[in-house]
């Protein structure tokens, strides 16, 4: 964990609560049915076994130049962009209650990575997934796997997204997930995509709210957005709201 990542998680524990600092009905009952859920669930298995496998896959595939400027060489294993690229355990059975919790009947991911996330999300099998990526390669060892795995809710789109419009054939969408840009005009413009395709009960996910100084600030302007009523910050994810029978409200709540 970098420096300031690690002074934003300390500002964050001493700030953060749990469902004793809620007073809206809607996310005390999201928090302390889902957040805090703690029951075992058969999805948690196959997902779990769907990392695993990942885990231990030793191909090799190619991460193309305009996919990531994490990478430094061309070529690595399959495990090792799992790892690089896993949501923890914890968070995916969060995601993974999380849907189910909210009824979502479709997701429109940005970022498919490994799937580890995806796997996440079409463990519920009513509920429709389109995830794109800007990767060819890693994106076609995700389908393998996850067909393999039998996820078979799972549209795979490629496409470029950082600076283009999102074209998918959704009108609207219950659940956006925006993964980590580490950049924040390219968080900015990917909400700005989410919010042609919210309705009033959708929700846009986001990664790196913390991750450096720029894109906290895109955290703070997502919150001040005039469609924006509630935000949840768990420090990793940023959970954003349009329920407009909500007051506008801030909370965050450690998972």
């Amino acid at each position: 964990m970098r420096w300031y990542q690690l002074k934003s998680y300390f500002n964050f524990i001493f700030s953060a609560t749990n469902q004793h600092g809620v007073h809206s009905p809607f996310i005390y009952q999201l928090v302390t049915k889902c957040f805090y859920n703690r029951k075992n669930r058969p999805e948690y298995r196959k997902i779990g076994e769907y990392r695993k496998d990942l885990f231990q896959e030793e191909q090799k595939v190619e991460i193309q130049p305009n996919c990531s400027t994490f990478f430094k060489a061309n070529t690595y294993k399959v495990s090792k962009l799992a790892k690089v690229y896993a949501t923890s355990w914890k968070r995916s059975k969060f995601l993974t209650r999380l849907i189910d919790y909210l009824e979502f009947k479709s997701v429109l991911e940005i970022g498919t990575q490994m799937g580890i996330r995806t796997s996440c999300f079409a463990s519920n099998k009513n509920c429709e997934i389109v995830t794109i990526d800007n990767c060819e390669e890693t994106q076609k060892v995700a389908r393998e796997k996850l067909e393999k795995h039998e996820f078979s809710n799972i549209e795979f789109c490629r496409q470029e997204f950082i600076q283009e419009e999102i074209s998918v054939d959704r009108k609207k969408i219950d659940c956006f997930f925006i993964s980590n840009t580490r950049k924040k005009e390219s968080t900015l413009h990917l909400f700005e995509e989410a919010l042609k395709k919210i309705h009033n009960d959708s929700l846009v996910i986001m990664e790196g709210l913390h991750w450096s100084k720029e894109m906290n600030q895109a955290w703070e302007e997502i919150k001040e957005n005039k469609n924006v009523t509630v935000t949840i910050d768990t420090f990793y994810l940023g959970l954003v709201f349009f329920r407009k029978e909500q007051n506008k409200e801030h909370f965050k709540i450690r998972l």
